[in-house]
């Protein structure tokens, strides 16, 4: 049986609260997600997988996308151990103050083992609070602090609590990154409990969907090998959030959101 050891209600409140927020935001601000699906029938389908690196054929294949948010952090190295041993590709949406400067060595790691290095801003600030300079500065840090490290900028990055808007989308355009939402969350910020995380992510998972994971929290690289294998038994071929939208490409400034089944 699944344990639960919530940190009561105010999580619970929270979540419910940006949920809300999140769709307030994309319907009532001009910003159309499209989902991977829509991403790839919208590029056709002239790069087959083999023919250009590509390794996998969502359209034909099920798949899911791994992602973290809001890290590196001191459990990431290990993250990265069990990924390398899985084969397992992931994304990673790190956050530029107290971890990307924190941890430069680690950023380094995630880029070198291949998996797909993003950006979640430099201080967490909501976007849609901010000015278009303000937005600007807390994205361009993070770009920057990854490009000093890796030698490479960014294409994708993901707003704080999913909340996006006109003026987030202009800016990330400017800087070439597109949004990149999710389907499938643990809100595991709420728990430490890596069995109950663990569920949650089981009972979510769909084709073409992209969890939502904090390494940063003690109860989720713990319950990365169990999603890992039983979405495996499931069928499903864990990609990066770039090979589920190909033969499509990240477009900057547009919002990729998966829809649930």
């Amino acid at each position: 049986m699944f344990r639960s050891r919530l940190r009561r209600r105010g999580g619970t409140v929270v979540a419910l609260l940006a949920a809300a927020s999140l769709m307030t935001t994309l319907s009532g601000c001009g910003v159309d997600p499209l989902t991977p699906q829509e991403a790839r029938e919208k590029a056709g389908s002239d790069d087959k997988p083999g023919g250009t690196g590509r390794r996998v054929d969502c359209a034909e294949v099920k798949c899911i996308a791994l992602t973290f948010d809001a890290g590196p952090g001191k459990d990431t190295p290990r993250l990265l151990d069990i990924l390398k041993e899985k084969q397992v590709p992931a994304t990673f949406f790190l956050l530029g103050s107290k971890h990307v400067d924190r941890y430069p060595e680690v950023v380094r790691r995630i880029s070198d083992e291949g998996h797909e290095v993003a950006n979640h801003t430099w201080t967490h600030r909501i976007l849609t609070d901010l000015d278009a300079a303000e937005i600007r500065e807390e994205l361009s840090r993070t770009q920057d602090a990854v490009e000093r490290i890796t030698g490479r900028k960014p294409t994708l990055m993901r707003p704080p609590q999913g909340r996006t808007d006109g003026t987030v989308s202009e800016v990330s355009r400017e800087l070439g990154l597109a949004q990149i939402l999710w389907s499938i969350t643990a809100k595991d910020y709420s728990t430490d409990d890596s069995a109950l995380i663990e569920q949650r992510v089981l009972e979510q998972a769909h084709g073409d969907g992209i969890i939502l994971l904090h390494d940063i929290y003690d109860g989720t690289v713990p319950a990365v090998p169990p999603i890992i294998d039983e979405l495996k038994r499931r069928g499903f071929t864990f990609v990066t959030v770039p090979e589920l939208l190909a033969p499509g490409k990240a477009e900057p400034g547009t919002v990729y959101r998966p829809e649930k089944d």
